[in-house]
């Protein structure tokens, strides 16, 4: 299996007045096409900023992350956000799906935003919405959807680009057990189905165990 992004010595901390908070302490991992791998911490662990890190969206306070070799915080910030864009795939606990659009123009979103010409993004998303169970729902607004589905709407548009590693943050954390196994049953078969690498933050073991590889993060030390 081939590397697909990388972080190595990441550290990460924030000034609050005249303190420091520590959040991350030499991080380091791989994330190979074809695999899941969890990581595993207690809510405040620094889940979330590892993922953050990894994605392009907020820089280091020392270390490296890249992509197909490549650092992505050496990036111009145009060039991160194209990757960001193109490259990874965002799946975040809240949904964060603008409710004045329908769902079939949310999924959209990510392709016009690298010029994906319109009735190629409307296939796209069309098709993954299919896949997801949500044919008949896509002229829908947010609001008029469940949690899961709105999960599930999420799930589609962080594919919409075919990115290379998917990140996604308690995918499942505001969702009742039952929702949350028809979400995680498509995210790992739509996931894993295309090849895509997954990185999944949890604090739930019985999730974790479904990934391939696992880490935990304690202390802001990776292992």
């Amino acid at each position: 299996m081939e590397t697909i992004l990388q972080a190595k010595g990441i550290d990460r901390e924030y000034v609050i007045g005249k303190s420091r908070l520590e959040v991350l302490r030499g991080a380091s991992l791989e994330v190979r096409t074809g695999e899941t791998l969890s990581i595993m911490g207690a809510s405040g662990s620094g889940k979330s900023t590892l993922l953050h890190v990894l994605g392009g969206l907020d820089k280091p306070s020392s270390g490296e992350v890249f992509f197909r070799g490549k650092s992505v915080y050496a990036m111009s910030p145009a060039r991160r956000a194209e990757f960001r864009a193109r490259s990874v795939g965002f799946v975040f606990q809240a949904f964060h799906l603008l409710p004045e659009l329908s769902v079939l123009e949310n999924v959209i979103l990510p392709a016009m935003a690298v010029g994906v010409r319109m009735p190629v993004a409307r296939a796209r998303a069309k098709e993954l919405l299919g896949e997801v169970g949500l044919g008949e729902r896509m002229l829908h607004r947010p609001q008029e959807l469940s949690g899961g589905e709105r999960q599930r709407v999420a799930l589609a548009r962080a594919l919409m680009n075919e990115p290379e590693v998917v990140l996604a943050d308690e995918p499942t954390g505001n969702l009742d057990s039952k929702t949350g196994e028809r979400v995680l049953h498509y995210l790992f078969r739509l996931v894993l189905g295309r090849g895509h690498g997954l990185v999944l933050v949890t604090h739930s073991r019985e999730l974790a165990s479904r990934c391939s590889r696992k880490l935990h993060l304690k202390d802001g030390l990776l292992t």
